[in-house]
Parts: C-alpha cells; sequence; structure tokens
C-alpha cells in the first residue's frame, strides 16, 4: 500500500500492511464486515483468482460513508462486485499499483475527499501543517494533482485496462479551468490523466451504468451516452459533434463552449464559457457540453439524475440504500496513527446532500448538485443504531447535518417548475416563492435523534442558512434548546452588500434579525449562548474600503473572530472565474479582485484588528484604504499607533542622574 509505517518509512506496497496485520484483524472482533481488499493476502483469504474494481484513493482507507471513494466502493461491492481498495499508494512507480492484480473492469481513481491541491496549500500558497486525510495528519502522502498521477500509474501498470476519473477534484477540473496553485488556465483533467472515462458529480448512478456495461462486455470506448460522465472526442469527430448537436442524444442540442485555446488567452472568453457551463447544470433541462482542446474535445453528457427521496422501492437508487451499506465506521486495521478527518465525523450523521444556495465562492452545488437528496428518518434511526455499538460512543452525536444543516427535505413546489428552472439560487437575490421552506422534516429527525436510546446529546455543526432558519421561529427554537453546545456556527461571510451580492449571499439584516432570534430562543431555553459568524477576505468585488467597513462593524458588534476564511479560487466555481479574468460572468460586469497575496493578507489583516500579531499590516491596510483616523488609541480606532522607538544612547553618554564611576548591578 505503501501508506508508510509510523516513522514515515514506508512499508512493501505489495504487502499491502505489516506482517501480522492479518492475525491483528482476527483478534479485534469488533469488526462486524470484512474490509475491502488492500492486498493479495485478502484475495487470498477470500479465495479470489481475479478482482474486478480497484479504486485508488489519495485518502487513508477509513470504512465510513463519509469518505466518498469508500462509499462508491462499499456501493459497487453491494450490487455483487469484487471491489479491492488502494489508498495512498506509492506513486514513485507502477509497482504498487499492481498489489491487486489486474482489475478485470477498471481503475477508478480520485484524489480523496479533497482537490489534492486545496489538499496540501494555503491561500498563501503555503504548505499546510497537517493532510486531515492522513494517517498522523501527516503531509506528503499523496502527489499534487495526484488524479492525473494515479491515473497514469494506473496505465503503466497494466495497459490496455480502462481508467475511470472520479471523485471531487475530476470533477471539479472537468472543462479547462483556473487553477490558482499556478496561476494559469489547465486543460480539462480528463485529457491530461489519460483517462477513458470521468465520472462527474456524485457518482453512484453514472459509476453503476458504466460498471454494468463494461460487465456485459461493451468497449469503455462506445459508452458515450452515460449521464454524468464525459469522454474524450478523437479529431475526426469533434467536426460531427459541432455540426450535428443530436449525434449523442436524441432530446437535446449540444452546446460548444469556447474553446480550451481561446480561455487560456481570452479573459471575456473564459467568463461567456463559465457563465454557459453555469446554465447547464440542471439534470431536468441541462444540454450535452463540448469543448475543443487542439484538434480534439471533451464531451459532456447532462449531469447525472438526483436520487430518490424514498426507500429505493421499484428498482430506484435512493439515499438510504447507501447508507444501509456495510460498514465497519473505522479507520482499516493496517493504522498505527489517528486519522484528523475520521476523529471529526465518526459520531457524526449525514442527513442530506446538494445546496441549493449558489453562493459564488462554494463548489458544493457544482459537484453535489442544487436538488436536495434527503435520507429518511428511518435511514437515519439505523445509522444510529450503528453509532450506538461503537465502542467509544458515550452518547454525544457531533453533527446532524449535511452540507447545509437546515436543507433536509426541502425541494421545489412543483417537479415540473424544477426541471425547467435555470436560476442559479433558490435563495438569491430572495428565497423563491416556488422553494418550499418547511422546517418540519427537519425538526421531526432532530426530535426523533434527540430522543433515541443512548443519545445525550446532538449537535448541530454543519452551517446553518439563516435566512431561511428565521422563516421558522420553531425551529430557532428547537435549535438553541437542544443542538447547540454553546457555540451556534453561521457565516454571514461580509457587511457591504455589494460585495455580499458577488457571493450571491443575503443582505447583513437577515443575519442580524436570525442572531437576535437566536439569543432569545437561548434565553428561553435558560442557556448562555453565542453565535460564531464566519467572514471571507480578498473575494472578488471585495476591496480594502469594503474590510475596513467590515472591520467596523465587528468591532461595533464586540465580534473577534478567530476562523477566518482568505478566499481561494477553487476550480470552476462563480468567484474563481471573476478572480481570474476580473468580470462576473453572470453579468458581464467588472469585478475588482484583490489579486496579489500581499494585498489578500492585508484584507485578512483588517478581520484580525483585534490581535496584536496583525496590528503592523492592519495599520499598512488602513494607511492604504485612507483611512490613518482608525490608528490610534481612541474608542472608535481599531488598532493602536505603532510603539514609539527608543532614541539611541550616545555612545560614553550616562543616563540622568547617574553618576560618573563603576557600572551598578
Amino acid at each position: 500500500m505503501g501508506m508508510g509505517d509510523v516513522d514515515g518509512t514506508p512499508f512493501a506496497a505489495t504487502s499491502g500492511a505489516r506482517p501480522n496485520l492479518r492475525d491483528k484483524i482476527r483478534r479485534v472482533g469488533r469488526y462486524r464486515h470484512p474490509f475491502l481488499p488492500t492486498c493479495r493476502a485478502d484475495l487470498d483469504e477470500r479465495g479470489w483468482d481475479e478482482i474486478d474494481i480497484i479504486i485508488v484513493s489519495g485518502d487513508a482507507y477509513v470504512d465510513h460513508p463519509a469518505f466518498g471513494p469508500v462509499l462508491i466502493a462499499r456501493f459497487l461491492e453491494g450490487r455483487g462486485y469484487r471491489v479491492g481498495f488502494l489508498a495512498q499508494p506509492d506513486w514513485s512507480s507502477a509497482e504498487p499499483f499492481r498489489a491487486l492484480g489486474k482489475p478485470r473492469l477498471y481503475f477508478g481513481v480520485t484524489a480523496g475527499n479533497l482537490d489534492s491541491m486545496l489538499n496540501r496549500l494555503t491561500s498563501q500558497k503555503k504548505n499546510r501543517s497537517e493532510d486531515q486525510y492522513s494517517p498522523g495528519g501527516r503531509t506528503g502522502m499523496r502527489p499534487d494533482r495526484a488524479s492525473l498521477v494515479y491515473a497514469n500509474r494506473c496505465r503503466e501498470a497494466f495497459p490496455g485496462v480502462p481508467v475511470v476519473l472520479g471523485g471531487i477534484e475530476a470533477s471539479l477540473r472537468r472543462i479547462a479551468h483556473y487553477d490558482y496553485w499556478s496561476d494559469k488556465v489547465r486543460r480539462s483533467i480528463l485529457l491530461d490523466s489519460k483517462a477513458d472515462l470521468l465520472v462527474f458529480g456524485m457518482g453512484e448512478r453514472p459509476i453503476l451504468e458504466v460498471t454494468e456495461r463494461l460487465a456485459a462486455g461493451e468497449d469503455v470506448k462506445q459508452i458515450r451516452d452515460v449521464r454524468g460522465t464525459a469522454w474524450i472526442a478523437r479529431p475526426k469527430e469533434v467536426p460531427d459533434l459541432v455540426a450535428d448537436p443530436a449525434r449523442y442524444t436524441t432530446d437535446a442540442k449540444n452546446v460548444v463552449l469556447p474553446s480550451y485555446e481561446e480561455v487560456k488567452t481570452d479573459k471575456a472568453a473564459y467568463a461567456r464559457m463559465a457563465k454557459l457551463f453555469q446554465l447547464e447544470t440542471n439534470p431536468g433541462n441541462a444540454r450535452p457540453l463540448v469543448q475543443p482542446h487542439g484538434q480534439q474535445a471533451v464531451y459532456f453528457n447532462p449531469p447525472a439524475l438526483p436520487l430518490d427521496d424514498d426507500a429505493g422501492v421499484d428498482g430506484s437508487l435512493a439515499m438510504d440504500q447507501l447508507y444501509d451499506l456495510p460498514f465497519n465506521r473505522v479507520p482499516h486495521p493496517m493504522y498505527d496513527e489517528r486519522i484528523p478527518a475520521f476523529e471529526t465525523v465518526k459520531h457524526s450523521v449525514v442527513l442530506m446532500r446538494g445546496c441549493f444556495g449558489g453562493c459564488t465562492f462554494c463548489s458544493i452545488t457544482e459537484h453535489e448538485g442544487r436538488v436536495i437528496q434527503s435520507r429518511s428518518k428511518a435511514s437515519v434511526l439505523k445509522e444510529l443504531r450503528e453509532i450506538r455499538r461503537m465502542g467509544d460512543f458515550r452518547g454525544t452525536i457531533t453533527d446532524l447535518g449535511g452540507p447545509t444543516a437546515n436543507m433536509y427535505k426541502m425541494r421545489c413546489k412543483s417537479k415540473k417548475i424544477e426541471s425547467h428552472c435555470r436560476k442559479l439560487s433558490c435563495v438569491h437575490p430572495g428565497v423563491c416563492e416556488n422553494l418550499v421552506t418547511d422546517h418540519g422534516p427537519v425538526k421531526d429527525v432532530m426530535k426523533a435523534v434527540r430522543e433515541a436510546d443512548g443519545v445525550k446529546h446532538v449537535f448541530i455543526a454543519s452551517g446553518v442558512r439563516y435566512d431561511l432558519a428565521e422563516l421558522d421561529e420553531e425551529y430557532v427554537q428547537d435549535l438553541a434548546a437542544h443542538h447547540v453546545g454553546g457555540h451556534l456556527s453561521v457565516a454571514p461571510e461580509h457587511v457591504s452588500d455589494r460585495v455580499l451580492d458577488k457571493m450571491k449571499k443575503p443582505g447583513i439584516a437577515a443575519f442580524e434579525r436570525f442572531k437576535g432570534m437566536f439569543e432569545c430562543a437561548s434565553q428561553d431555553a435558560g442557556k448562555e449562548q453565542y453565535d460564531i459568524p464566519y467572514f471571507i477576505s480578498g473575494h472578488p468585488g471585495c476591496s480594502l474600503d469594503d474590510m475596513v467597513e467590515l472591520a467596523l462593524w465587528l468591532k461595533s458588534k464586540g465580534y473577534r473572530p478567530r476562523q477566518v476564511q482568505d478566499f481561494i479560487p477553487t476550480p470552476m466555481s462563480i468567484a474563481s472565474a471573476m478572480y481570474w479574468t476580473g468580470i462576473d460572468p453572470l453579468t458581464g460586469e467588472d469585478v475588482y479582485v484583490a489579486r496579489g497575496l500581499r494585498e489578500k493578507k492585508l484584507q485578512k489583516a483588517l478581520l484580525m484588528y483585534w490581535n496584536r500579531d496583525w496590528w503592523e499590516l492592519a495599520r499598512e491596510a488602513l494607511q492604504k484604504a485612507g483611512r490613518p483616523e482608525l490608528i490610534g488609541s481612541g474608542p472608535d480606532c481599531l488598532v493602536p499607533p505603532p510603539p514609539k522607538r527608543r532614541a539611541p544612547r550616545g555612545r560614553g553618554r550616562r543616563p540622568p542622574g547617574r553618576k560618573p564611576g563603576r557600572h551598578r548591578r
């Protein structure tokens, strides 16, 4: 596996484990389900001479549904396929990728739960001190642009075996995209990886169809019409794709995006591409996309249809089925060190996926979709019983939510309206009249979980969408009375209406109304509780003047934010397009961008006005903003003046009042 021993020394990739690992697994009786095979010894133990699918992941192997690559692997295993798992293989050669032998169907390659560049580098392009998804939090356990590296190693290990990309890194880099860490526009990751197919979005439906068709003997190069997949068109096919838009779909026309060569050099073309892409993200009406890259092109089928909210009857695929899969809910026993991301989620429960917020800086909707897909209450309670069996569970559910805590079961009032809508947000500039904002289902499941046997506390750690929460006073009361451990996370992000509009976030008045409701509800519950607001600096459209406005607001409210975010342009988000082009792709308007690392740091310093470590930078920011009056000792000032320097003492001169003579100790 190449995971490395405790001292960081890689152990044999072909063994997949330490020498006594098999004995260790047998000794520990708490594993209710066999782990996915990770080495040849696992295959021998099962009596398998061949494996169908090998999932290669940039994350450690944690057998938990919060880890996307493992969820897909268990899902395919549940459909009867023999699935192996290579977690963080040593990529210095192809040999570790041969550890499970040649897969009968394909390699499934993913960088893991995060984009590998975002996982390694900060907004200031410095190395992070910890990798949350690696044993011991150690860094360097996966390569940069892991999807590319792994795909090429798989191809090298077994030429001719299909390679299918998936996961968030592949999903968000599927079209030509701006890459913040290299500060340039890169090609579709499908071309650079030389993979056969790319699965984008939440991949259960497309990967199942691809797997079934490969198992039936179909050539991977003929699988071109699966929703939620992309493939490479050969040069001779490109003219037909543009001229004959119905060649691969019978009910829609292709949308031809500006080519890679255009968007690489023309920022207006990049902005146009970003808008065209965003308008084709609703599975109900999205058309196929084609983007030329040189003589080739990448063809994108419409997004996969969302999972069903029911229990998956009549052959349908529902969220419940995924969480009914056999997970041990622990890291693989090959690891002797804690895995930080697992510690965060091990006693949490996911209610739903997707987000209709449409925040421009966030890539959740580009990956998970805007349609909310929810689990049933019965499924949630069933998972809760599994958590109660964990040896270290002491009665506290650390989170009950998802991308957003209170969008559970919220959908458009009409499937017909939903399937025809091209709006990018259901809540901006105001809550859509067609959106069902009933908090009844989420209140019901919150009550059921907190009243379940063995449960003492149920906290909501996912962010609360306050412009929805303020529509239901009872929800806020339930939240304050039962589900907040002293602090509640909310994300107003900014106070400037101009900046908030570029973020597609509600005005600060909505946050202040919710804040008042939450404080009253906490008082009624007899609890001293506080909201913890999150803010972003350096977002497109935000200038130093806007950050001064935010800092003054924070001081007036008594906030001293500790967890603040310096905007990072993640691939494919609307805000990233603004950052690269200086253009709002949705309106065509010019947008101010704090592009240099220094100005980004100055903006963040104003958020940290209260922290003496940031005072020097904050003074510089205030001077550049033309607000020197905010530097001083007065009550309206943000930071104190710089300390006065002491005049150097002249050589041979003595302090006043000191008599000449020997220095006294």
